[in-house]
């Protein structure tokens, strides 16, 4: 056992009870995965959708670059979240 503020805890993980600045710690690690995976699925859907939304393409064409950037965005989200 370890004596953390008064409070005791194992210090083997995943036994006893976890203090609070540990489940301040997990929040924030959680907070980062989901902004960090955001902000890098918007990055390549933007990269690959980008001139879709901003140049007049043939339909087709667009509609290929908004797919191919949301068949590449959605799955980067997840393996960045996990």
């Amino acid at each position: 056992m370890e004596t953390n503020g008064g409070r005791e805890r194992m210090v083997h993980e995943g036994q006893g009870r976890r203090t609070q600045s540990d489940r301040d710690a997990i929040t924030v690690e959680i907070g980062y995965a989901l902004f960090s995976a955001a902000f890098a699925a918007a990055a390549v859907f933007g990269v690959v959708a980008g001139p879709a939304l901003l140049f007049a393409l043939p339909g087709g064409v667009e509609r290929a670059l908004v797919l191919c950037g949301l068949a590449l965005a959605a799955p980067l989200f997840a393996v960045r979240v996990v």
